[in-house]
C-alpha cells in the first residue's frame, strides 16, 4: 500500500506543473535547484532504515508518521490553490511551495525506507544464488508493478478531469487545480491502510539476530544533517556543491563500513555495480523549460499531458513483465548500457520537433502525424526504460542485504542512488544556466536537449568501457 501510495502521489503532477508555470515566479533553474533540495531527503534513508531496523516491531509508527507529512504538503498546496491571498499574509507563495516541496517527499522517504525492508524480509533464502536472484526480481518486479499501477489509474483520471478544460478562464482552473489537490488528500489514507490491514493478517517471519545500534551509522548520519542544516539555511555560496560533495563523502564512507559485511568477491561486485548505477541515474536532464516549450510552442495541454501519463504507465506494466527475463539474466552493466543507447536513439524525435520535423510529417501526411502523434509513438517506445533500470538496481540491493541489516543495508545503498539523481539535478541546473530557457522564450532549448543527448549517452557507456577493461564484475 505505500508502494501504491507513492504511485497515486502522480495525481498532483500535472496540475503542480501548470500552476508552478502559471502562478509562481519560480526560473527551471530554481526548479532544478528546488529538485535538488528536495533529493535530500532520500539520502536521509540511512538513519530512519537503520532506525526501522532498531525499532522493527514499532515500524507502523515511521508510516503515519510520514503519513502526517504527506497530508501536511498536500494541505499547503490546497491552501495555495484557494486561499492564495491569505497564506501570502504570513510568507510568499513560492515559499510555501518549496516547503510543500520538501515536507512531501521527507514523508515518502520515510514510509519507502519501511517498505524497502519488508520486501527484503518476505523473500525466503534458498541455497541456489540464481533462484534467490530471480525470486528477489520479482519482488522489485511487483513493488514496481504496485508503483506504476497506481500511477496509471491517477493517469487514467486526469485524461477524466482535464478533458475538455482547453478553453477554461484562469480561475476556473485554478478552481480545478484545488480540488485535485483535495482529492489527492486520499494518498496519506491508502499509504496507512496496509498498517490497519496487517494487524488481522498473521503470517511466520524469518526469526533473525536482534539488531544492535550502529552508532557509525547514525554518527554519520548526524554528520550529514548538521551538514546539510547549516550549509543549507546560512545561505552559502555554492551550498548545493558543498552537501553533494559532503554526502557522497559520508555515504561512501558508511558503504565501506557495511561492505565488510560481505565477502571479498561480493564486496568487488558491489563497487563496480554502485559505479555504473550511479553514473547511469546521475546523468542531466533538461529540465523544466522542455515542458513548458511543449505547452507553449507545440500546444501541448493538461490533457494532453495526461494522456502521455496514461500511456507511460500503461506500457511501462506490459513492458515490466515482458522484459522480466532480460532483467534477471543480464547483468547491470548490459542493461546500462542498452538503455543509455536506446534513450539517445528515442531522443531525436522530440529534438527533431524544435527544428520543425512536425511540421515536415504533417505536410506530408495530411496532417496525421503531428507533434502530439509524434510524442505518443515515441513516448509509448520509451515508457518502460525507467523501470527496466530500477528493478534490477533493487533486486541486486535486496540479494545481498544481510538479513539482521535488512533496512540498513537497502538504506544506505538506495541512498547512494538516490545521490546520483541529486547528482542529476545540479547537472540540469548547470545545463540550465549554460542554455538558459525563460517562459516565451525557448531559444536554447534545442541545443540543450542535444547536450543532455549526448552527456547522457556517453558517460555511461566510459565508465561500463572502465570497469570491463579492469575485469570487474558487476551484478
Amino acid at each position: 500500500m505505500v508502494y501504491a501510495a507513492y504511485g497515486v502521489s502522480g495525481l498532483t503532477g500535472i496540475v503542480g506543473t501548470f500552476f508552478v508555470k502559471d502562478y509562481l515566479d519560480l526560473s527551471p533553474a530554481f526548479l532544478a535547484a528546488l529538485a535538488f533540495w528536495a533529493g535530500i531527503p532520500w539520502a536521509l534513508k540511512m538513519p530512519v532504515g537503520h532506525v526501522v531496523d532498531l525499532i522493527w516491531r514499532r515500524k507502523a509508527l515511521l508510516v503515519w508518521l510520514g503519513a502526517g507529512m504527506i497530508a501536511a504538503s498536500l494541505l499547503i498546496m490546497v491552501g495555495l490553490t484557494t486561499q492564495m491571498d491569505e497564506m501570502r499574509t504570513v510568507m510568499s507563495g513560492e515559499r510555501w511551495y518549496v516547503l510543500a516541496a520538501l515536507l512531501a517527499p521527507t514523508g515518502y522517504m520515510i514510509q519507502d525506507a519501511v517498505a524497502d525492508a519488508m520486501t527484503v524480509e518476505a523473500v525466503p533464502r534458498v541455497g541456489d544464488p540464481q533462484l534467490q536472484k530471480s525470486m528477489h526480481t520479482t519482488m522489485q518486479t511487483l513493488g514496481r508493478v504496485a508503483v506504476i499501477g497506481g500511477l496509471a489509474l491517477v493517469a487514467a483520471a486526469n485524461v477524466y478531469i482535464f478533458s475538455g478544460t482547453e478553453g477554461l478562464p484562469k480561475e476556473q482552473k485554478l478552481a480545478l487545480y484545488a480540488n485535485v489537490y483535495t482529492a489527492a488528500l486520499v494518498i496519506p489514507v491508502i499509504s496507512v491502510l496496509g498498517v490497519v490491514l496487517h494487524r488481522f493478517v498473521r503470517h511466520e517471519r524469518e526469526v533473525v539476530e536482534k539488531t544492535r545500534p550502529n552508532w557509525t551509522v547514525l554518527g554519520g548520519s548526524l554528520v550529514f544533517v548538521a551538514i546539510t542544516l547549516a550549509v543549507g539555511l546560512g545561505g552559502l555560496p555554492y551550498a548545493q556543491e558543498i552537501i553533494f560533495a559532503g554526502s557522497f563523502a559520508i555515504i561512501v564512507f558508511l558503504l565501506w563500513r557495511l561492505a565488510r559485511e560481505l565477502e571479498p568477491a561480493a564486496r568487488q561486485v558491489l563497487v563496480a555495480t554502485a559505479l555504473v548505477l550511479f553514473v547511469f541515474r546521475s546523468m542531466p536532464g533538461t529540465g523544466e523549460g522542455t515542458t513548458w516549450w511543449m505547452m507553449d510552442a507545440l500546444g501541448f495541454d493538461e490533457g494532453f499531458f495526461g494522456q502521455l501519463q496514461l500511456v507511460t504507465y500503461a506500457l511501462t506494466l506490459v513492458g515490466m513483465f515482458a522484459l522480466r527475463r532480460f532483467m534477471a539474466q543480464n547483468s547491470i552493466a548490459t542493461i546500462v548500457v542498452v538503455l543509455s543507447v536506446v534513450a539517445a536513439v528515442l531522443s531525436v524525435p522530440i529534438i527533431g520537433m524544435f527544428y520543425g520535423l512536425h511540421e515536415w510529417t504533417a505536410a506530408r501526411t495530411g496532417g496525421w502525424v503531428d507533434a502530439r502523434v509524434i510524442t505518443l509513438i515515441n513516448t509509448a517506445l520509451e515508457s518502460p526504460l525507467g523501470q527496466i533500470a530500477m528493478i534490477p538496481m533493487l533486486a541486486w540491493i535486496a540479494n545481498s542485504a544481510p538479513p539482521h541489516l535488512k533496512a540498513t543495508y537497502f538504506a544506505v545503498m538506495a541512498s547512494f542512488s538516490n545521490l546520483a539523481l541529486a547528482a542529476s539535478q545540479l547537472g540540469t541546473k548547470y545545463l540550465n544556466e549554460i542554455f538558459v530557457v525563460k517562459r516565451g522564450d525557448y531559444g536554447e532549448v534545442g541545443a540543450l536537449m542535444i547536450a543532455a543527448t549526448l552527456v547522457g549517452l556517453a558517460l555511461p557507456l566510459v565508465v561500463v568501457a572502465g570497469v570491463r577493461l579492469l575485469r570487474l564484475r558487476t551484478a
